[in-house]
């Protein structure tokens, strides 16, 4: 009957296992400590720990409070009891102490089975095999158990055992086949399905790319069909009419040129439609400054479209009319002669009141020009047109709309009933402004909206065959996008075809050289989310 105590030591890098027997244990760094560690990082001498055998079982007796002792993970305390497996640990960790316990138990080992019945050859042969220590002797034992056995058993069951062991490896080689070619079938049934899917997905693929297409063909299809309508209603109230009235003043003096004959001009507001100018002496017979006579005054119609700020988008010619009219330039030749705008106005849809225009930027070299409305006058239902900033926006083929005012008060006159439009024109038909002031008045100012596509195109210019007249210069051209790629300018009424707009690029030149922004940038400039910022302050004039 044995008691004691086996304690595996950890420290540091160093391991070892101590069996202790006595009564009192003591360990720590003094040399008389039954256990004895000598380690760097701990430098506390004396007893660290001391253990007592108390009626066989070890119990803490003293320990170094320094060290901080703990008991699987708990704070040690005296007179705890060590068990098996017990690990006490200082605080750093350095040192671990495992405690494996001999517990001195007596104790009575039986085997309750039943004797079996051995062959005397095999007892007398292992009885033998026991007192003999040798190798030899043990092989010898085992090759004449093995022969004896082999003798014992008949030939029969060595022949069924024979069978069954032949049996059972075909089998187990059959079935390992028939496993093998199932998965090899297996495999190549995989490989023929994977094609099959791999191929449909191909099919598919395809198949859905064309119906990609077609869909994106048909949703083109329906935006071309409804794009004029939308943009008519999206639009159509920022397009407006634009009228002014021009007189001639002789450059020396700034005097109003007059006619010399009150009849030599039966209606003065007609302007001239002669294609070749005048000679010199016969444009008009006895223009002067003095007398009389009916002031030279000519007036004029045009379209334009707001972009936001109160600007106004139009043609160089709209706001100068007499570049255009060779009579007049050559009037002003023979009389020393310049034209001066008397007054200039807009007018937008259902809107009756005119709003007064001022011209501020007039291009150089395109046949576009930018004018302004006060912005605190104009009102908040007026749109701004969007103004397309990508070139390819404008290729050949493609839809585009135009809204203006084509033929001026004839044309809205046209969308009035017979009886109601002579009457109109019998009171109004001498002077176009009346006529335009009372068509206003009566919310027929309705720009005419066409759709065509581009026939041809180049850096300057935008040829369609959106069907337009004379009066529906300034007109802005809409692509696909919605937006407006062009300004009207030129019109052949012997070819439909060939009706030419100005890329919008050119305008927005001189937009911003007037001070004008896109909405987008006065928005974030101003933090303001109305998207119509029609109202916005508008730059002082130069």
């Amino acid at each position: 009957m044995a008691s004691g105590i086996v304690i595996h030591i950890a420290a540091g890098n160093e391991k070892r296992t101590e069996f202790f027997t006595g009564e009192r244990i003591r360990i720590g760094a003094d040399e008389t400590c039954d256990l004895q560690i000598q380690i760097s990082s701990i430098s506390i001498g004396g007893v660290w720990l001391e253990l007592e055998d108390t009626d066989g079982v070890y119990r803490v007796l003293n320990f170094s409070p320094d060290l901080n002792l703990t008991v699987n993970g708990k704070p040690i305390r005296r007179f705890i009891a060590i068990d098996d497996g017990d690990v006490i640990v200082t605080s750093d960790g350095s040192v671990a102490l495992s405690f494996f316990t001999l517990a001195g138990r007596g104790t009575l080992i039986k085997a309750n089975r039943e004797p079996r019945h051995i062959a005397q050859f095999i007892e007398e042969a292992a009885l033998d095999a026991a007192a003999s220590p040798r190798r030899d002797e043990a092989k010898a034992f085992l090759r004449e158990f093995v022969r004896e056995l082999s003798r014992e058993i008949s030939w029969t069951t060595k022949l069924i055992t024979l069978v069954l062991a032949f049996g059972f490896i075909t089998g187990v080689l059959y079935l390992g086949y028939a496993v093998s070619e199932e998965l090899r079938q297996n495999r190549e049934h995989a490989q023929i399905q994977n094609e099959m899917i791999r191929r449909l997905e191909a099919q598919l693929g395809e198949a859905t790319n064309q119906l990609g297409t077609l869909e994106q063909t048909n949703r083109d299809l329906l935006r071309a069909q409804s794009l004029a309508q939308n943009i008519r209603v999206d639009y159509g109230n920022g397009v407006c009419l634009i009228i002014g009235v021009y007189d001639l003043v002789e450059k020396s003096s700034g005097k109003v040129l007059r006619y010399a004959d009150l009849t030599s001009r039966a209606n003065p507001y007609e302007p001239s439609q002669s294609e070749d100018p005048l000679p010199p002496g016969s444009a008009v017979v006895g223009l002067s400054t003095e007398g009389g006579g009916s002031p030279v005054e000519y007036d004029f119609i045009g379209t334009g479209f707001h972009v936001g700020g109160g600007y106004i988008v139009t043609n160089k010619h709209v706001l100068q009319p007499w570049t255009e009219d060779d009579a007049v330039k050559a009037m002003m030749r023979e009389y020393n002669g310049r034209a001066r705008i008397k007054k200039i106005v807009v007018y937008f849809p259902n809107h009756p009141e005119p709003y007064p225009l001022k011209i501020r930027e007039l291009s150089s070299k395109e046949d576009v020009a930018v004018a302004t409305i006060d912005p605190e006058t104009l009102p908040g239902d007026i749109p701004s047109l969007p103004l397309e900033t990508d070139s390819d926006a404008a290729t050949i083929g493609k839809t585009v709309v135009t809204m203006g005012y084509p033929s001026g008060p004839d044309r809205l006159l046209a969308m009035v009933d017979d009886e109601e439009a002579k009457s109109i024109n019998a009171r109004f038909g001498n002077s176009r402004q009346n006529l335009i002031n009372f068509l206003a008045q009566s919310k027929k100012i309705v720009p005419l909206t066409t759709q065509g596509a581009i026939t041809d195109l180049d850096t300057r210019r935008i040829v369609h065959d959106a069907k337009t007249a004379e009066g529906g210069s300034g007109a802005p051209l809409f692509g696909q996008t919605g937006k407006v790629i062009g300004v009207n300018f030129g019109v052949f009424t012997e070819n439909t075809a060939s009706n030419m707009a100005v890329p919008i690029k050119f305008a927005i030149e001189i937009l911003r050289k007037a001070g004008w922004k896109p909405p987008e940038e006065m928005q974030s400039a101003s933090g303001n989310t109305n998207p119509n910022p029609a109202a916005s302050p508008s730059p002082s004039p130069k």
